[in-house]
């Protein structure tokens, strides 16, 4: 492909495909199955420095790159999209801190998760506000040199796992969402409860909680920012953050795709692979270009973080709405190329096929990204 990596972000890349076939994709279908979360995967990502991609050298990382982040979840989502979320939410939880802390707090917060010490979690979402983010009610008071968080999260990947916490909460609530502001909670010292577990369709083995906050005091020192900067930051994350979740949607389709083409040469019908039929093969066709097609959006948006482009808002939108629609279009044609055992557990693809429904929802609907996109050719 045409995107100028360096020599530095592929040897990343092999280094997190070795791993990926060796320890990651034998443990896939157990970790879809069981629905727990893989502790040995976060380990074995700590261990080998994937958690540390995230954050630049002078916090304890080893790059801080959005291009190189989007190419490690790429890679472990073409076997798991529940082990790639490890490291796409290790990035979401950890840029409010990237992008809004003061350097005291980059120097202090980052580097326990930059060395896989602790894994990280981002809590925007609650029951009453989705896509209307600012219509949360979690409440934030301040007393002297801290805060009192009381209020409930809802759908936060990792909430359970985490150590360490990026809460909006509404510390001027009369001020809509210009009075919500951010908060890194540490777990040791502002405890968080996560009251309840999600069973889901897909990405089963990443743990999706409701996190309850009663009385939960916090720094003054851990505010991002100035109060009432708050959703400003979570707008700012997002636009990081929407590549890696098309770059998990593309890592999806791949898997599927290679398992399908494989498939599709050895399954035998009529005496003849059903590769050689040219129903299969245009199908093959349209799914090689979606995917070649979505993998340019993604990593130019990557290349758009990394740079502080202008139209990131505009191109990560896109970039997460199109790939994420093709990796459900894509997994849903590798069951149909499969039959009978595409709809069966024994195979790969029904588990792809319900874990890249998510990207059409998360970080985002895609509906919400339609109007993002809109809105910046408008503006």
């Amino acid at each position: 492909m045409d995107f100028d990596f360096s020599e530095e972000q592929i040897a990343i890349r092999d280094t997190i495909r070795e791993l990926v076939q060796d320890k990651v994709a034998p443990r896939a279908a157990e970790i879809d199955e069981k629905a727990e979360y893989p502790k040995d995967i976060e380990r074995l990502f700590a261990e080998n420095g994937i958690l540390g991609i995230p954050f630049p050298e002078q916090y304890g990382g080893i790059s801080g790159s959005s291009v190189t982040i989007c190419m490690g979840v790429e890679e472990i989502a073409k076997a798991c999209a529940t082990s790639s979320l490890i490291l796409a939410v290790q990035a979401l939880g950890s840029y409010p801190i990237l992008v809004a802390g003061t350097e005291e707090q980059k120097k202090r917060l980052c580097p326990p998760l930059a060395s896989g010490e602790k894994v990280a979690a981002y809590a925007l979402s609650e029951t009453g506000s989705g896509s209307d983010a600012a219509a949360m009610k979690t409440r934030a008071k301040r007393y002297g040199n801290e805060y009192v968080l009381n209020g409930t999260k809802q759908f936060i990947t990792g909430g359970s796992v985490a150590g360490t916490l990026v809460v909006f909460a509404q510390t001027d609530p009369d001020a809509n969402h210009k009075g919500i502001s951010a908060f890194v909670l540490e777990k040791e010292t502002s405890p968080w409860q996560a009251t309840k577990l999600e069973h889901k369709l897909g990405i089963r083995g990443s743990p999706t909680a409701q996190l309850v906050f009663e009385e939960v005091k916090v720094p003054a020192a851990n505010r991002l920012g100035d109060e009432g900067a708050g959703f400003k930051i979570a707008l700012a994350v997002l636009d990081r953050s929407r590549p890696g979740i098309g770059a998990q949607a593309l890592g999806i389709a791949e898997g599927a795709f290679d398992y399908a083409l494989a498939y599709a040469r050895d399954r035998q019908q009529f005496g003849q692979p059903i590769a050689s039929f040219q129903g299969i093969q245009f199908m093959f066709a349209d799914i090689a270009t979606q995917i070649e097609a979505a993998r340019h959006l993604v990593y130019l948006a990557a290349t758009k973080v990394d740079k502080k482009a202008p139209d990131l808002t505009k191109v990560a939108a896109m970039a997460k709405l199109f790939a994420s629609d093709m990796a459900m279009k894509v997994t849903t044609d590798c069951v149909q190329i499969l039959g009978g055992y595409g709809y069966i557990s024994d195979y790969p693809v029904e588990r792809m096929m319900r874990d890249a429904k998510i990207t059409q929802i998360y970080e985002g609907t895609n509906q919400i990204q339609r109007v993002v996109i809109a809105r910046s050719l408008l503006r």
